[in-house]
């Protein structure tokens, strides 16, 4: 009998521990293997560690869980608690999401972290009335011209077969003159070699993965913009955590966002010097390039700006006042 009360006593135990412990789900777009799932695996121990395992959260990477698309929505309604989005994929439903995407606005990673500090307060208030809180965002290594000619100047991209994989990427290739071809990630290696494409703009990351270093020799680092992934949290999942798991959750994430900008720079110096080593030209933009394609960016911001309204305004204002 006193064994039978014992069992039951550990029982009673263990489930007393187990519904302690709160379990999160945390959908991710990419592979496990880039940088970003990486450094949402090291937030996630980092959570676990400090709260004593009482919070767990179990990310799920390369779209296992619900693709890039319906991570936002899946946060929002609570079928996750927390998840990674690539901002721009939402520019259609507030310009604000796209405003990392706008060619040349902010060119580089110190540019890009002042736009993220104008931008920050804007994004809390709309995820705020959405049910959710951003917890951190991290940049993407910077974007570049892959082309097989010598560019001196924005008239010499007249004619380029250019890859357009989005409605920005699109209306560059408009305003240079070149031809663009919608062509997604997985066909582009056969689109070089076909010549289907001779040129398109991405970070040093995609030319490596994609071996564009097969078919074009040039990159042109202009470091058009950097677009981000952010990490949103469900704000019911939040507010029922306790102040210390809370305050736990805050602390990794805030941790994570300086991990994350520093692993983005390294990731962009690690891709660069494999695609110097495959042959690749890493060229600086010559002035009068750089200041064309400057022209091109103003002309996609003022549309921008247009379709964002007094709020697109009160961001790029309180950007460049940065």
């Amino acid at each position: 009998m006193k064994l039978k009360f014992g069992l039951m006593a550990a029982a009673l135990a263990l489930g007393g521990a187990a519904m302690a412990q709160t379990k999160w789900d945390l959908p991710a777009a990419y592979p496990a293997s880039n940088f970003h799932s990486e450094n949402l695996v090291q937030f996630a121990n980092d959570v676990d560690k400090a709260t004593g395992g009482k919070l767990k959260i179990t990310v799920h990477s390369n779209a296992a869980l619900f693709k890039a698309p319906e991570i936002k929505r899946a946060v929002q309604q609570g079928q996750a608690q927390i998840g990674e989005i690539l901002l721009v994929n939402f520019q259609n439903e507030w310009q604000l999401f796209g405003a990392d995407g706008l060619p040349f606005l902010a060119d580089s990673y110190d540019a890009s972290m002042k736009l993220y500090k104008a931008q920050k307060p804007f994004l809390e208030k709309k995820l705020g009335e959405q049910g959710m809180m951003l917890l951190y965002a991290v940049a993407w290594p910077p974007q570049g011209i892959y082309t097989k000619r010598t560019l001196n100047s924005a008239a010499d991209m007249k004619g380029l077969k250019w890859r357009a994989y989005s409605p920005a990427t699109a209306r560059i290739a408009e305003l240079v003159g070149a031809q663009p071809v919608t062509v997604q990630a997985a066909e582009l290696s056969q689109a070089m070699a076909t010549g289907v494409v001779d040129s398109y703009m991405s970070s040093g990351s995609t030319g490596y993965d994609s071996k564009t270093y097969e078919h074009i020799k040039n990159w042109y680092d202009t470091q058009a913009w950097l677009p981000k992934n952010a990490v949103i949290v469900n704000k019911a999942a939040f507010n029922a955590l306790d102040k210390a798991t809370q305050d736990a959750v805050l602390k990794a994430g805030a941790e994570a966002e300086t991990r994350g900008w520093n692993m983005s720079k390294a990731e962009n110096t690690r891709t660069q010097n494999l695609l110097k080593q495959n042959g690749m030209s890493i060229i600086t933009p010559p002035a009068q390039l750089k200041a064309d394609m400057k022209k091109v960016g103003d002309t996609m911001l003022k549309e921008w700006l247009d379709k964002a309204g007094p709020e697109g305004k009160q961001l790029v204002d309180a950007y460049r006042k940065l």
